[in-house]
Formats: structure tokens, C-alpha cells, sequence
């Protein structure tokens, strides 16, 4: 059945479907997409003329630096449109590697966050806040509404101490580990645990998917 066959049984059925419904209430048409990949009922993507609809995943989300989001979009297009399992997991390995050689810019690790309030007035020492403070104490001017960009650099400190303004970063010394931990993992681990993979497998470059055969 090609897709015009598709919309016609569509309209046919919400036709059938609204006028039984009550008073106010009507079905709607949201969409055709060609593939969907449910992480669960609530956190989904879907794939319509190339462009991917995202529902409560980090994709979405303005406090994730750009190599998470850009990574767990390559990920999705991997599911999404090349039905890869396989070239999804391999992405994740291979900007594990990017980070931990050095090998990314330094754009995509900034983390943007707005101030809501002065930084003195915050009570959590929370990594943007923390370096509102330092960007403060250089001489840069900072409020409610400012936003903060900050890139966590390499150090023994908590994370929220070692939250340093863009503009006092050199690329060389941001940290690796949190960009791997806090950042990537995070953003896709959902996804590649239900393709097959475990991060520990990601992490260890080994293979192993129980979807790869489906998808073949």
C-alpha cells in the first residue's frame, strides 16, 4: 500500500471515528512519518521528509552542549533513516574518541544556561551560577537574563567549581570525562540500551545488538 493509499484509510477512519465521538471532541491527523522509534511511551522519534520529531528527549533541551545533542541526532538518523543499529552504536564510539583525543571544537562543548536572578542571589553553587560569579569577578557585566556560557575544564574540583566562562577556555583544557559521562552517555543512553548495546559495550568497543537482525 503506498502512502496515498495510506492517507485515504486515514481519512476514512477518522471520518468514522469523529462522528461517533461526543459533542467537542474530534480526532485529529497529525502526521505521516515513514519510521518511529519509541524509547518509551513518552520519549520517541519520528522521521518525516527527512526532518525528526522529538518527544522528551535531550535533543530538545537548551543545557546539553551541542556534541550531545549533535551526537543523539546522528544516532536517531542512524535508527531512523539507515535502520543501523549498528552505525548508531559506532557514532557514540567514535565521538567517545573524538573527546578523548582532543578532537572536538570548542563550540560544541559550551553549555548555555539563562539566569533567572542575580548570581549572588542563587543559594545552589549550580556550574552556571558558578561561573556568572567568575565572569563577574573579571570584570564582565552579568544579570537576571544573561546567558551563561561555560565549558567544564579538566581538574580535582567539584563540577560546578570547574564551570569556566567560554571566554576563558582554551580548547586543550576542557575535561574529557564529564563531556563522556555527564554529556554523551547521557543523552543517548537510552536509546542505544534499547538497540542491544550497554554503555560498558559502547565504552569497550564491543558488539552487540539484539535489533540488528530486525532491522536487516
Amino acid at each position: 500500500m503506498n502512502k496515498e493509499e495510506i492517507l485515504k484509510k486515514v481519512d476514512e477512519f477518522l471520518g468514522d471515528v469523529n462522528k461517533n465521538l461526543p459533542e467537542g471532541m474530534e480526532l485529529e491527523y497529525e502526521g505521516f512519518y515513514e519510521r518511529g522509534f519509541f524509547v518509551t511511551k513518552k520519549r520517541y522519534a519520528l522521521i518525516e521528509n527527512n526532518n525528526i520529531v522529538v518527544k522528551g528527549l535531550e535533543l530538545v533541551r537548551r543545557d546539553w552542549a551541542p556534541v550531545a545533542k549533535k551526537t543523539q541526532e546522528r544516532v536517531l538518523r542512524a535508527i531512523l533513516e539507515d535502520a543501523s543499529p549498528k552505525k548508531a552504536a559506532n557514532i557514540v564510539k567514535s565521538v567517545i574518541d573524538e573527546i578523548k583525543n582532543g578532537n572536538i571544537a570548542l563550540e560544541d562543548l559550551v553549555i548555555h544556561t539563562q539566569l533567572t536572578k542575580n548570581p549572588d542571589q542563587y543559594v545552589q553553587r549550580a556550574p552556571h551560577v558558578m561561573a556568572a560569579r567568575k565572569a563577574i569577578e573579571r570584570g564582565r557585566k552579568v544579570g537576571p537574563g544573561s546567558i551563561i556560557r561555560y565549558v567544564v575544564v579538566k581538574g580535582r574540583k567539584s563540577i560546578s567549581q570547574r564551570a569556566e566562562p567560554i571566554e576563558d577556555v582554551d580548547v586543550s583544557n576542557y575535561d574529557p570525562s564529564y563531556y563522556i559521562e555527564n554529556q554523551v552517555l547521557p543523552a543517548v543512553s537510552r536509546i542505544i540500551n534499547s538497540i542491544g548495546y550497554s554503555e560498558e559495550e559502547i565504552m569497550q568497543k564491543e558488539k552487540q545488538s539484539s535489533l540488528d537482525a530486525f532491522f536487516n
